[in-house]
C-alpha cells in the first residue's frame, strides 16, 4: 500500500508494474494538459506500449487521456505532480493510484473519497466514470493493481487538499 505520512512520497521504484504505470500515467497526462508539452504524452506512450504493446496501449492511453481530462477540468484545487523525471510519487499522484485500484477491486467508497480529495469538491461523476473505464482497460491488459491498494488507510494518513482554487 502507498502510504503518504507527514507530505512525504513513495519511490517509484518501490511500485509494481500496474501502480508505476497509473502514476506515470497520471503525471505525465497531467503535466502535458498544463503546459502543451507533447514530450510529456510522448513519455506516457513510450511507459504504457513498452508494457502492454500498441494495441493494449492504445486503449489503455485513451481511457487515461479522459480521465485525466476530467480530473483537470473539474478540480477545484491545485493538482500537485512531481517532476517528470522524478523517482518519487507525490501525494495526487497516490491517490490517483489508489483511485484506480478502489475501482478494480470494487472498493467503490475508497474511489469515490480518492475522486473527493482529487477534486476538492463533490462533482465526482465524469471523474468516476474516467476512472472506471480506464481501470477496466487496464484490468483487460491484464495490469491489475494489488487489492490493498483499495482500503484507502493512506488518504487517512495524509496531509489535508491544499487551498481550493477562487
Amino acid at each position: 500500500m502507498i502510504r503518504v505520512q507527514d507530505g512525504a512520497s513513495t519511490r517509484r521504484s518501490q511500485l509494481g508494474g500496474p501502480e508505476r504505470l497509473v502514476g506515470l500515467g497520471f503525471r505525465y497526462w497531467l503535466k502535458g494538459f498544463r503546459t502543451g508539452d507533447i514530450s510529456c504524452w510522448e513519455r506516457a506512450w513510450s511507459a504504457y506500449s513498452n508494457v502492454l504493446g500498441a494495441t493494449a496501449a492504445k486503449s489503455a492511453v485513451t481511457d487515461l487521456s479522459c480521465w485525466v481530462r476530467a480530473i483537470n477540468r473539474h478540480a477545484r484545487r491545485d493538482l500537485e505532480t512531481a517532476a517528470v523525471d522524478c523517482e518519487r510519487f507525490c501525494r495526487d499522484e497516490c491517490i490517483a493510484i489508489e483511485m484506480i485500484s478502489a475501482c478494480q477491486h470494487a472498493a467503490c467508497p475508497a474511489m469515490r473519497a480518492c475522486a473527493f480529495a482529487l477534486l476538492g469538491c463533490s462533482l465526482i461523476d465524469e471523474v468516476v466514470h474516467g476512472a472506471e473505464n480506464f481501470a477496466a482497460t487496464m484490468r483487460g491488459a491484464d495490469q491489475v493493481l494489488p487489492p490493498s491498494f483499495s482500503h484507502g488507510s493512506s488518504l487517512l494518513a495524509m496531509q489535508p487538499a491544499s487551498a481550493l482554487k477562487q
